[in-house]
């Protein structure tokens, strides 16, 4: 499994999960819940703490890499996201294909393909960058350190703003899955799916880098590049910077 890993940016960090983080945690999730209709965000200290021991218990599994997210602006823990379905490619080809563990030392395994999810944000930092820079710096570890094929991001079908975000942050949509799951209402649920793949990356890098450069300098002229897949940023997609929230 991969080691865990600081992830520093000019708005974010992102620290591996650990129980020091519980109380701040706490403290993001109480906030205005009214934009966690769709992704489990704890309430309380028991609650994350609960939170915590999960996302620990799925890293020691080899399943997942959890990270707290911090504002560096003042070190204040604004929210949760990680890496999951780690799958690793290594060894003999096996069918039907599954999602397999590290073949050799774990300690030192990077996989091959993951998801990034279970993303999200306090209200006080929703709209303000942190999210974007923090997909870029997963990312970038992801396809640059990593060397990973694939990254997915999957959304509850009903979470139009958590969707429409991903498709601004570059990923391909892959479709929606119906009937997938229960939702956190316990209605049975659709999940749209999305990736980006190791030769979109630079592309995709491109538009996000943009994107967090105009919300520093919104006064800016505005720039267009090609994607080289037949698409363009464009001030719709500069106006939204800072918006993705997962599930």
């Amino acid at each position: 499994m991969p080691a865990p890993v600081t992830l520093t940016g000019r708005t974010v960090r992102l620290e591996p999960l650990c129980e020091q983080h519980a109380e701040a945690l706490a403290a993001a999730g109480s906030k205005d819940r009214t934009t966690y209709a769709f992704v489990a965000v704890p309430q309380d200290l028991d609650a994350a703490r609960e939170f915590i021991a999960t996302a620990q218990a799925e890293q020691a599994a080899g399943r997942s890499l959890a990270f707290a997210t911090v504002r560096a602006s003042d070190g204040v823990v604004v929210g949760s996201t990680r890496f999951l379905e780690l799958d690793y490619w290594q060894g003999p080809v096996v069918w039907p294909p599954l999602p397999a563990g590290p073949l050799g030392d774990p300690a030192t395994a990077v996989p091959d393909a993951a998801e990034i999810g279970r993303t999200w944000l306090s209200p006080l930092a929703q709209g303000t960058g942190i999210n974007t820079e923090a997909k870029l710096l997963m990312l970038r570890h992801a396809f640059e350190v990593w060397g990973v094929q694939r990254i997915s991001i999957r959304a509850d079908a009903r979470n139009l703003r958590s969707r429409a975000a991903i498709e601004r942050l570059g990923a391909t949509p892959e479709g929606v899955r119906r009937a997938h799951s229960r939702g956190l209402d316990g209605v049975v649920r659709g999940t749209a799916f999305y990736s980006i793949l190791a030769e979109e990356w630079p592309a995709v890098r491109d538009i996000i880098e943009l994107r967090i450069a105009a919300a520093i300098a919104p006064s800016a002229p505005e720039r267009r590049i090609d994607r080289g897949m037949g698409r363009e940023l464009d001030q719709e997609c500069v106006r939204h910077a800072g918006s993705l929230i997962t599930v």
